[in-house]
């Protein structure tokens, strides 16, 4: 019976993960293209059908001057990439060290460290602390909150690969008279090469695309990012009913991870088992 079956099994296994994958991502991502490229009239009722008449170059060219998307593109890249640069330094030092030492209050420290994987930030009490810091509605606070909102996700992929690398490496090192940053610069950061592109690709998306948070850190400031400054064109006149600038506004939005994901695919899944499943 299980020699009958296991054909059977081994066609139908990818031929459904297929058709989850054009449900789940293929429809929307087809639904986002078509309506980018429709008239307004066409764009108000968004269906899966071509459009009639196309406006591929009006509509991307107005979402891109009329939704201001120079500015916020600036202002995603200045919130970006200082804390992604600042949570990975910061969450591979601690993970090198909880990797490293033993006991009971390293233990303790770990989980509390990946923690705020499956614990939400409490949104009123980072808005209220940044009010008493003077940070509120600045790029530097927003920094700050994504460095510990995703502290924890590099925590916990880099420990599970440090531990795989050999200590007798650091051992050496340290006989041959080399300190611990230098021991970690030279020795240890080359080889975690691997897991830290797969943590960098997936907190630049996770920041990329916030707009949560930034809404209540953001919200009001000078600074705003690509997210963000879409629910603010898209709430008011400027927008109103005009899918078909939303969608082109949103297309353009995600081009660019979009083909970094493509093309680091395989570093990210190579990182994953490399290290957080060790």
């Amino acid at each position: 019976m299980n020699r009958a079956t296991n054909p059977t099994v081994r066609w139908v296994r990818p031929v459904a993960s297929i058709i989850l994958a054009v449900v789940v991502i293929g429809i929307p991502l087809w639904l986002a293209l078509v309506t980018s490229a429709k008239s307004q009239g066409e764009a108000n009722l968004p269906d899966l059908s071509l459009p009639d008449s196309w406006h591929i170059g009006d509509n991307y060219r107005q979402a891109f001057e009329q939704g201001h998307m120079i500015k916020a593109l600036a202002g995603s890249l200045l919130v970006m990439v200082p804390a992604v640069v600042g949570v990975l330094i910061c969450g591979s030092l601690a993970s090198w060290v909880l990797a490293r030492r033993a006991g009971r209050m390293t233990s303790l420290l770990y989980s509390a460290g990946i923690s705020g994987i499956v614990l939400p930030p409490a949104v009123v009490t980072i808005v209220l602390l940044l009010r008493q810091l003077g940070l509120a509605g600045t790029a530097g606070g927003m920094i700050f909150v994504y460095m510990g909102m995703y502290m924890s996700v590099v925590i916990f992929f880099i420990t599970g690969f440090v531990r795989t690398i050999p200590i007798d490496l650091e051992e050496a090192a340290r006989i041959d008279g080399a300190r611990p940053l230098t021991v970690f610069v030279r020795i240890i950061l080359p080889l975690l090469r691997p897991v830290i592109a797969t943590a960098t690709i997936l907190v630049c998306l996770y920041v990329w695309n916030d707009i949560f948070y930034s809404f209540f850190v953001l919200g009001g400031g000078s600074v705003t990012t690509l997210p963000l400054n879409l629910y603010s064109v898209a709430s008011n006149n400027l927008y109103q009913n005009n899918w078909n600038l939303i969608f082109a506004y949103v297309i353009m939005m995600s081009l660019p991870l979009l083909v970094v994901f493509a093309v680091a695919q395989r570093r990210i899944i190579s990182g994953i088992t490399g290290g957080a499943v060790k």
